[in-house]
């Protein structure tokens, strides 16, 4: 009886977890980054578009990635790789709280993670967050805990 109560409990947070991904990430049909390979940003220091025959899910979000090589390292650790904020603006959620699109060539890495920007109508927030990155980078863990919970 005890292990069933604790598989429904696991279950339950599992599900919460994707759920919450589903919901509160930058997704299209569920698809992370726009479809572009979050492994590239590491590995090429560029963005580079995946592919459905590369696809891999995790928590509910599928991810593109542009070859097998990328598959594996992403299959090996998802977590290093995913964008942080669930893909939104980092500026716009460091800034606001605000849940912002972004430009998934507009990116940077910092102390291995992933941090996307938007960058349209000549309105680039990387050189924004360059500028109080420190600042803007606590807020927006902050703001991101509140959403995500």
């Amino acid at each position: 009886m005890f292990l069933m109560v604790a598989l429904f409990f696991a279950a339950s947070s599992l599900y919460a977890q994707t759920n919450a991904r589903t919901k509160e990430f930058n997704l299209e049909n569920n698809v992370a980054l726009q479809g572009y390979d979050p492994v590239a940003y590491f590995t090429v220091q560029k963005a580079v578009p995946g592919k459905k025959e590369f696809a891999v899910q995790v928590e509910g979000v599928t991810y593109y990635l542009s070859s097998a090589a990328n598959k594996a390292l992403f299959q090996k650790e998802p977590a290093r790789y995913v964008p942080q904020y669930g893909g939104w603006c980092a500026y716009a959620m460091g800034a606001k709280g605000e849940k912002v699109e972004v430009d998934p060539e507009t990116f940077k890495v910092l102390d291995g993670k992933l941090y996307l920007f938007y960058n349209a109508y000549f309105n680039n927030t990387l050189p924004k967050w360059n500028q109080d990155e420190a600042k803007l980078k606590a807020a927006a863990d902050k703001n991101w805990a509140g959403i995500v919970h």
